[in-house]
């Protein structure tokens, strides 16, 4: 196979990497195929969504929020961001109802992009996001997801930790550092710190354990606050994100790969 003797050697194949695009560029992923005499490459025809094994099925949920969150420009970004890995199949849902449908259950891991501020919670929500819990599917909380179902204590055992409106809600927006508190983590192994440009929650309120996996520190309070955490709720897995306040945020590249991953180690990939 001439046309690949430049890369190979004694049966391995040598790729290098040049950065060009600064100190948070992150490579997640490397697709290789043969490519046969007088024919295409193989699989090329699928491109490299012709992954092994059957795709996760991952709900993007959405629709309505704080008027300070633009749902309707983030949650695209976002769907975008995850749909680059060609392991998850990714559903748009801009309808919060949704979360009462028997059809939740038919998803393995739903993406919460969604607040329903000063709006009752959805009939039969509450009640139908435990069953989908309990079936020990999993559950990622972006940004102001946080700060749903206000009034359902039994929310912040499942969130973790959730918006606590007699807290500080955040350092003005602006860059920051997120660290790599944990990098034993499938979520957060290999990734190195990275800047953003988001709002840096201090408004995370919980007693339940969690296991910490990124944290930034406040210009305002020089404390560190948790900005990616883990934990499981009964036989389900869940990963709170409170980065992703608007289209910067949601698609900074690191974070974008912390939400793939995120998604992955939830459906147990």
């Amino acid at each position: 196979q001439q046309f690949a003797r430049d890369l190979y050697a004694e049966g391995s194949v040598r790729i290098s990497f040049r950065n060009d695009v600064g100190p948070n560029a992150v490579v997640s992923e490397i697709w290789l195929w043969e490519k046969a005499e007088g024919g295409s490459a193989a699989g090329e025809a699928a491109g490299p969504a012709a992954a092994d094994g059957p795709k996760l099925k991952v709900l993007l949920l959405t629709g309505d929020d704080y008027p300070g969150h633009l749902w309707k420009q983030t949650a695209p970004v976002l769907a975008a961001g995850l749909r680059a890995d060609p392991r998850l199949e990714v559903t748009v849902v801009e309808r919060p109802e949704f979360l009462a449908s028997p059809d939740l259950l038919g998803h393995d891991v739903l993406v919460l992009h969604w607040m329903n501020w000063e709006k009752p919670d959805p009939a039969g929500s509450r009640e139908n996001l435990k069953r989908f819990l309990e079936a020990g599917k999993g559950l990622l909380l972006v940004h102001f997801a946080c700060g749903a179902f206000q009034g359902w204590p039994e929310f912040r055992e499942i969130a973790g930790k959730s918006y606590d409106p007699k807290l500080r809600g955040h350092d003005p927006y602006g860059k920051f550092r997120v660290e790599i508190a944990d990098g034993g983590h499938p979520i957060t192994k290999g990734l190195e710190p990275f800047e953003t440009e988001d709002e840096l929650y201090t408004c995370l309120a919980g007693d339940r354990p969690v296991r910490v996996l990124a944290t930034s520190r406040s210009k305002v309070d020089g404390k560190d606050y948790p900005m990616v955490f883990v934990h499981e709720y009964g036989k389900a897995r869940v990963v709170h994100c409170p980065l992703g306040h608007d289209v910067k945020g949601v698609g900074n590249p690191a974070a974008a790969e912390l939400f793939r991953r995120s998604c992955r180690w939830l459906g147990n990939r």
